[in-house]
Formats: structure tokens, sequence, C-alpha cells
């Protein structure tokens, strides 16, 4: 007998918490996410996505065991931008089991549904913000930081309740390692104009610079797929988590004749440093971690947001700005004695961003896939 619990945002997750470690035993990629972390993220009272959404938590189970997991959650902020009645689901992990799923995606539906949503999508967790997207190619890598991973059934046993491909979303593996010539010319193109400067993020004053920083990113980024544009609390709440994490030298903020114009941010890899912690930070992860991170370094990076305003894209003489901070970058990371990185995550049809990417030796090494379906 399968049973379906749903629990309100802010309760008990403990469950939702612990399924992972039965869904995913034997896997050696998985990274399982920092409990503290996720139970956060899904409490209204500390995540300012609840102040324009709302969501609640299902679970499978059978014989008195979880064994599957989702989230239903609407964001007003989609709606008001969009106006298509899409909801969305996260946080989707399951048995390989087509009932566990089929369930679990139907009370998804029918709770979207009961307010008003023609459409359901996902998986995003919570938002396109997050955790975007069921990988569906590249499983024998653990993820970095911030990125979902996914046994290869996930994706076929959504595909089976019903839905259909939406979007697919590229990331790339870059190994730090010396500029070829074309990057080099690009970065050396900027560098002669003498009304473009550069510098880091300043911690000190993190807050500014995230706004600045997030200022370009919504007009970079404005017009692409799914787009939606972060709210000032939820800004605050990324400056406060730079502050903890953030190394200054893998960022990089361009301004022409003053104004900003050009912004990129590398994170460490957290993942390369909790994989072993099974999520729980108490008693002895915290130490482990924090020597991770503070004492022997982080030796891969995410790149999460590489941006330019329009107007600047437009105007060939600033053409080599992309490359640019590329190169920028890729410096930086080597000299923290970074060696791998990943360009996380690309549109599959943003023809431009991608061939820039692999211009600069990348490759592409994961798909993660967002579905849809008419409810």
């Amino acid at each position: 007998m399968l049973e379906i619990k749903q629990t309100p945002m802010g309760g008990n997750i403990t469950a939702f918490l612990d399924v992972v470690s039965a869904i995913y035993k034997g896997d050696p990629y998985y990274v399982r996410p920092l409990d503290m972390d996720l139970g956060d993220r899904l409490n209204p009272k500390k995540n300012p996505f609840f102040q324009h959404g709302e969501g609640t938590i299902f679970t499978a189970h059978k014989q008195g065991r979880c064994v599957g997991r989702i989230t239903a959650q609407i964001d007003r902020e989609h709606l008001d931008r969009y106006k298509d009645a899409t909801g969305f689901f996260g946080f989707f992990d399951t048995m390989n089991d087509p009932v566990v799923s089929s369930a679990l995606l139907g009370r998804a539906e029918s709770w979207l549904r009961d307010r008003g949503m023609r459409v359901s999508q996902g998986p995003m967790s919570l938002c396109i913000n997050e955790e975007t997207g069921c990988l569906i190619e590249g499983f024998n890598t653990r993820p970095f930081v911030m990125m979902p991973h996914h046994h290869p059934y996930q994706g076929e046993l959504i595909e089976a309740s019903g839905y259909a491909k939406a979007k697919d979303l590229f990331a790339w593996r870059y190994d730090v390692g010396e500029l070829n010539s074309r990057t080099k010319r690009a970065r050396e193109d900027i560098r002669s104009l003498p009304n473009v400067t550069s510098r880091p993020l300043a911690m000190a004053h993190i807050t500014r610079d995230v706004e600045t920083m997030v200022d370009i990113f919504n007009d970079a980024w404005n017009e692409n797929w799914g787009f939606v544009p972060m709210t000032q609390p939820e800004v605050h709440k990324l400056a406060y988590e730079f502050k903890l994490i953030l190394i200054p030298e893998l960022t990089r903020l361009v301004s022409i004749d003053g104004e900003p114009a050009a912004v990129a941010i590398a994170i460490p890899n957290l993942n390369e440093m909790i994989y072993d912690l099974n999520g729980k930070l108490f008693p002895l992860g915290l130490p482990k971690l924090l020597y991770r991170l503070k004492v022997v370094g982080p030796k891969s990076a995410r790149l999460i947001l590489l941006g330019i305003r329009k107007k600047y894209r437009a105007i060939r003489k600033y053409a080599p700005l992309a490359s640019y901070l590329y190169a920028e970058m890729n410096d930086a990371t080597k000299k923290r004695g970074i060696t791998l990185g990943e360009l996380s995550w690309t549109l599959e049809d943003n023809s431009a961003v991608n061939a820039g990417i692999r211009l600069m030796g990348a490759q592409l090494y994961k798909k993660y896939r967002v579905y849809s379906k008419s409810i």
C-alpha cells in the first residue's frame, strides 16, 4: 500500500531529507545537500521566496518506509511576469518505481490545480534561480554546488507521467590552464580601453556590490527563457550567504565610463567539501567543512553568473567583454590553486553564449531537462 503524506513548509521534514540516502545508496556521484541549508530554504520564516510564493511538501511511503519526495510551489513573481498559470514541482527524487513517481507528481499537480494553475513545470527547487532541471546526461561525475543530480531513470519516470521537454540546460566543464591566443587577444583589447575598469567585489560593501551585480543580471538576462528577477529581500539573503563563502578574487565587476556594465561570479564548489558529511554539520561536519574551505582550499569552482548589460553588447569595441571576463576568471582560479571549473547553466538555444564558452575550451558534459505538462 502506497501512502502519500503532505507536510507544510517549515514543518517536520525529516523523512523528506533522509529519503535521499536510500534512493542514492551505492551512487558514488551523489552529494547530499546540507540538511540545515535545505531546512532553511523550505522554511517560510527564513526564505524570502515565500514572500511572493507558497508551496507544500509530499513524501511517499511504503510499508513504513519513505520511498520518494516532491514539492509543489507557486511563484507569484513568475505569474505576474508571464501570466501563464504555471506552477512548479521540485526536489523530485524517487525509487525506480513508476507507481511512486506518478502518485507524487499527481498530488503535486492536484495541489497546483486547486490553486488555479493550468501547467505544471519542473523540476525547480524552488524557482529558476535555484536548482533547475532533471539530469539527463552526465551521470558519472559529482554535481557542483547548487546543481542537481539524479539517477538515469528519473527523467524517464517524469515522461511516463505525461510530461514533455520544455527546455534543456547545459553545464560545461572547464580545465583551468593556459588561455588560447584568441582569448588573450580579447583580454588585451579590453585592457587597452582607458574608460574600462574592473575590480573584485568588495567584502566590506558586499550588499551594495551584490545589488549592483543583480541589477546587471536582471538587465542582461531579462529576455531569457523563464527569467524571474530577484526581489530585494532575496538580494539581501544572497549578500549574507556570499559573506560566508565568497572568495573575492573569483569575482569581477567591470565598469564603463564609471557605470557598472558587466559581472562575473564564481563560488567555491562546496560539494567537494561536503560529499562525505551525509548532510550533517554536527558534530563533526562543521569542523571538516571549515578546514577544507579555509585551510586546504577548494580545488574546483562554479561560475554561476556572467552577464553584460544589453546596451554594451551591441557596441563593437566591447564585443570581447565576455572573453575578457573568462580570461580574468581563469587566471584568478589558477592563482588560487583551483584546477577545475564548471560554467552552469546555459540555455540550449543560447547559441552566442554557448559558442563563446566553446571557444574558451570548455566541454559540454552535463544536460538538464525542464519538463512541462498541461494539468
